[in-house]
């Protein structure tokens, strides 16, 4: 396929997370009727003046513009053309710094953080200049936005662009430079009726008595793409019946256009089953453009208790049940994906956050929703009042001193008997990060304290004193799913949490806790330490696991990550108190003298293992670790880094026959810098990443990765030729490079060519950044 090659200079001093978004990619493979359109804007790119232009495209929301330009933006044409590319949302509220740090981390291809005396506007003018860049500024609402951001894109003569998108004429008209605003326009109805098809037979053939019906309902959407991509979602849970199809299309044609998009995902909400509805109207309480992490999401999902089976071991598949449902319906778009393509982040479409909006302030930020819970049956009809917890219901809240009755937008007969009332009042703490984030000075734990029956506290971004959290969570004991940045965290602080079922703990130092009252928290299932954490592990007097009680085993714990342990202090049989884990994130201290998994049978559950050898312990003395880790047989992603890769170690991987992906980082191969995988079969592999892997040369068979579909590599100057065997890998599809040196480049191009002269086919796509 393509050849993709970006440049990437310079560096920034950074010490905090990146606010970076990369473009979203959402349905890639459902692009119709934009070939033209593209074709045009690629000229306006490309062509024309060698001064800064402008390209604007407008027109209504869930027209496609969005669409068109992702299209048009990874064009490998428009990518080998231009120096820099640079991607990023506007939209109504937006913050003029935040998006030059966001086209300063694309320009310069880094992650980087800025210090709050930066001037960011400079810095950003600096490394654009001279460089040929393209920036797309998605879905502005306002002429002041582009004002903000003009004087950082350097005019020069080097054929820069800007790219804009809208849903109003007149910011295109103010923002022309050379170029007229391109007005985007409707499809055809054979385009319609393309797309439509697409969305619901997925690659089948259309039944005859279903093509006049489908035709009418094509025509019927009036040529709007995000209208045709909803109605598709609410046909294909339909039977395939041409009377059901016509009574979709009819009430489509009674239907004003300006109305059309807002009716439309009305339609398709009425048609949500109930647990799905909250689901979905939570979602629209993140920020405009937000990524949401899928982990995050169905975590809370889970807490809120909107997902059935929410008392089983099976509330996380169920979780993932109900995004897929919103996914088929295009009421959800997939944002990112990880290399092995399971989800990352999803995101809504403006005008589906809208609708969600409007909803919840209809319902005057209230929710009555049938339960799912333990305590009710399955099929009551007794609703529970759930509030979302928003920036003006705050103010509110502070305004009358928590007197719930006396807040306007709460006057019903269900808030007037909180307290006494047999009904619960369960408050929902929104998601919205950016209401109380790190500028903000006031401490929200002085509101949540109040609101006893909260179930969600999500403040990863508020540093939290430890003599204020902990006091504050000990009258929270509803919660299921925690949240908090602190400098000092002990187990024994949340214990008496137990409904918890989430934790996640970030902090800026090393923590060291001892975790002897985690065995207290009996339904938490996923534990989430995002710093050097360091346990202090305490058993149960020395008793066998076949002897030891149930109060030290946590059955319900799927996922652990980010420990930091002294395996040599800690009792083997530590791992079998988690006999259910399904991922597992562990950084070691010194070299195992024992086995980790010392039961194979144990840990049969396990899929995702992630071991680090941290760097202060040294490379050198992990030569004989191999002997101890016997991986359990079900993994199906693994993760090493700073390690010795041995034969040993690496026939250990090669046995695993499930394995899909392997990461390997900071590798470093004996017998002169030789990786031999001759002999060896990674029978299931799918991707192959290698970061920092220290060798000279990599030696395989076309035997060796039978599956492999995707290799990554980010390996420096050591590395110079991919195995000339990889030419005979039918499934190969992706090679991408960073940060390597040409040899290697050659070497994948080389391969890229002789499968195109062997098969016939340009099957296999090279992307190269550097």
């Amino acid at each position: 396929m393509e050849v993709v090659e970006a440049c990437g200079k310079g560096t920034v001093s950074s010490g905090e997370p990146s606010t970076k978004r990369s473009i979203p990619s959402i349905d890639n493979d459902e692009v119709v009727g934009f070939e033209k359109d593209a074709e045009i804007i690629m000229k306006k790119l490309t062509g024309g003046t060698k001064g800064l232009d402008v390209i604007s495209i407008y027109g209504m929301g869930g027209l496609g513009k969005t669409t068109l330009t992702r299209k048009v933006y990874n064009n490998p044409s428009i990518v080998n053309y231009f120096d820099v590319k640079a991607w990023c949302s506007v939209s109504q509220t937006y913050n003029g710094r935040t998006l030059l740090i966001e086209i300063l981390q694309q320009a310069i291809n880094k992650e980087c953080i800025i210090k709050e005396n930066d001037d960011v506007a400079d810095m950003l003018r600096r490394i654009l200049i001279g460089r040929r860049y393209l920036i797309v500024l998605d879905d502005i609402w306002e002429v002041e936005a582009w004002e903000d951001l003009r004087l950082c894109f350097p005019r020069g003569e080097d054929g820069n662009r800007v790219m804009v998108t809208t849903r109003i004429e007149d910011v295109a008209k103010h923002l022309q430079h050379r170029s007229d605003p391109y007005s985007l326009r409707f499809l055809t109805l054979e385009e319609s009726w393309e797309l439509l098809h697409k969305k619901v037979f997925h690659g089948e053939s259309c039944p005859l008595d279903l093509v006049e019906a489908g035709l009418q309902v094509a025509q019927h959407c009036k040529g709007l793409p995000l209208v045709i991509v909803l109605i598709a979602g609410i046909i294909t849970k339909m039977e395939r019946v041409a009377s059901l199809w016509l009574e979709v299309a009819n009430h489509l044609s009674s239907l004003a256009l300006g109305e059309q998009s807002m009716k439309v995902i009305q339609s398709s909400y009425d048609h949500l089953e109930n647990h799905l509805k909250p689901c979905l109207l939570y979602m629209g309480l993140f920020p405009e453009d937000h990524k949401i992490p899928m982990y995050d999401l169905l975590k809370l999902w889970m807490a809120e208790e909107f997902v059935l089976n929410a008392e089983t071991e099976n509330m996380e598949e169920a979780s993932r049940a109900c995004l897929n449902d919103l996914l088929n319906r295009s009421l959800v778009m997939v944002s990112e994906k990880k290399i092995n393509g399971d989800i990352e982040s999803c995101i809504l479409h403006d005008v589906v956050r809208e609708f969600c909006l409007k909803k919840l302030i209809e319902e005057k930020f209230m929710q009555l929703t049938v339960p799912y819970s333990p305590y009710q049956n399955l099929y009551s009809k007794e609703p529970r009042l759930s509030i979302y917890i928003h920036d003006e219901l705050v103010k509110k809240l502070d305004d009358f001193e928590y007197q719930l009755d006396m807040i306007p937008m709460l006057e019903s007969k269900e808030t007037k008997c909180f307290g006494d009332c047999p009904r619960s009042l369960e408050f929902i703490a929104h998601p919205k990060f950016n209401t109380w984030n790190k500028y903000n000075r006031v401490n929200p734990l002085t509101s949540f304290v109040r609101l006893k029956l909260v179930r969600v506290m999500h403040l990863l971004g508020v540093k939290l004193q430890s003599s204020t959290w902990t006091s504050a969570v000990q009258s929270l004991t509803h919660l299921r799913y925690l949240g908090i940045h602190v400098q000092e965290f002990d187990f024994k602080w949340v214990s008496h949490l137990q409904n918890l079922q989430t934790l996640k703990v970030s902090s800026g130092k090393k923590l060291k806790t001892s975790a002897a009252a985690i065995w207290k928290m009996r339904k938490l299932r996923h534990v989430d330490i995002r710093t050097r954490f360091s346990f202090v592990w305490e058993d149960d007097d020395g008793a066998t696991f076949e002897e030891s009680s149930e109060m030290f085993i946590l059955e319900n714990m799927k996922t652990l990550w980010g420990c930091l342990t002294y395996v040599d202090d800690m009792n083997p049989r530590f791992w079998w108190r988690f006999p259910n884990l399904e991922e597992l994130s562990l950084f070691m201290k010194d070299v195992p003298s024992c086995s980790l998994f010392p039961k194979q049978d144990i840990h049969n559950r396990l899929q995702s293992l992630d071991l680090r050898l941290i760097r202060e312990t040294g490379y050198w003395n992990s030569v004989g670790w191999a002997k101890y880790i016997v991986f359990p047989s079900n993994l199906r992603d693994l993760a090493i880094s700073g390690r010795w890769l041995t034969e040993e170690i690496v026939s250990n991987i090669a046995r695993l026959r499930k394995l899909e992906s392997l990461e390997i980082f900071r590798g470093f191969c004996l017998d002169d810098e030789l990786w031999d995988v001759t002999h060896l079969e990674f029978r299931a592999l799918k991707y192959l990443t290698l970061r920092g892997v220290t060798m000279g040369k990599w030696n395989a068979s076309d035997a060796s990765f039978p599956m492999l579909e995707k290799l990554v590599l980010r390996i420096g100057y050591y590395f110079k030729e991919i195995p000339p065997s990889f030419v005979d890998i039918p499934t190969l599809r992706l090679i991408e490079m960073s940060d390597c040196i040409d040899s290697l480049k050659v070497s994948a191009m080389n391969i890229k060519r002789e499968i195109e002269e062997n098969t016939g086919c340009d099957s296999l796509q090279v992307l190269i950044s550097s």
